[in-house]
């Protein structure tokens, strides 16, 4: 039988993260944004022993937001992999003041081996340094299947996804994600200037697009990222065009353009 205390209530004990459509924010759209921004990350992977290792690890992403690693056989998280495929990746936001005032994303998965040659494409995209070590014969690119999700969007702000929340659904987009790679060197090549209106906000002006997909574009302008989704997801490319021809024309047309 339970006591009741005389002066008032049990004290309640912490509160639990909600799952992400019951989060009082944009938890899924702040998780996304954190995975196809981030460069590099905490990657956590457990040793022969059953101990985490944590180890520093640079990141992309495939089309649906999966994490993909450029690690070598040489590295221990690598080693820790082959033997058991589970992990976890902490990707933060960094900036000014209090780190924890930041958001940052825990994703929980396996990470295995990949040999899809759009995993190439896309990391070295946003790695291109990475082009001058990627073809020894130690490294090799891996994927990380996302299960869970835990995302801390700053103070008061906590949420769990599930791997449906965090990844984005190709089905019925198979156009944009064949087309991607030509689209993206059309536009660096041609539309360098709608590129900056794009990323206006972000502070740089020289970006350069990394990749496309059904519900945004990434960009790097040196270290710096950006993540800029389009007005709706698109489907097709003859969407993708017409969604980016709109997308400049507000900008071109915005305060201070």
């Amino acid at each position: 039988m339970s006591e009741t205390r005389a002066d008032g209530p049990e004290p309640r004990g912490p509160a639990r993260p909600l799952p992400a459509a019951e989060a009082p924010f944009d938890a899924v759209g702040l998780a996304r944004d954190l995975l196809r921004a981030t460069r590099a990350g905490a990657l956590a992977t457990l040793d022969a022993q059953g101990t985490p290792f944590a180890s520093l690890v640079t990141v992309a992403t495939d089309a649906d937001g999966t994490p993909l690693m450029l690690l070598s056989r040489l590295s221990a998280h690598t080693r820790n992999l082959l033997a058991d495929p589970r992990c976890s990746l902490l990707l933060a936001r960094t900036g000014k003041g209090d780190p924890l005032a930041h958001p940052r994303l825990t994703v929980a998965g396996r990470a295995a081996q990949t040999a899809e040659p759009r995993a190439r494409e896309r990391f070295l995209a946003r790695h291109p340094k990475a082009a001058l070590y990627a073809d020894f014969p130690d490294f090799g690119f891996f994927a990380l299947a996302p299960e869970a999700g835990h995302l801390n969007g700053g103070f008061a702000k906590a949420a769990t996804l599930t791997r449906d929340e965090l990844l984005l659904d190709l089905a019925g987009a198979e156009a944009v994600v064949a087309g991607e790679r030509g689209a993206v060197e059309h536009m660096n090549a041609d539309h360098a200037d709608a590129l900056a209106l794009y990323a206006r906000d972000a502070g740089e002006r020289s970006w350069r697009l990394t990749g496309l997909d059904p519900e945004g574009m990434d960009l790097i302008a040196g270290e710096r990222t950006a993540r800029v989704t389009y007005p709706e997801p698109v489907s097709d490319m003859g969407g993708l065009r017409r969604a980016l021809v709109a997308m400049a024309a507000r900008a071109r047309e915005a305060p201070g353009a």
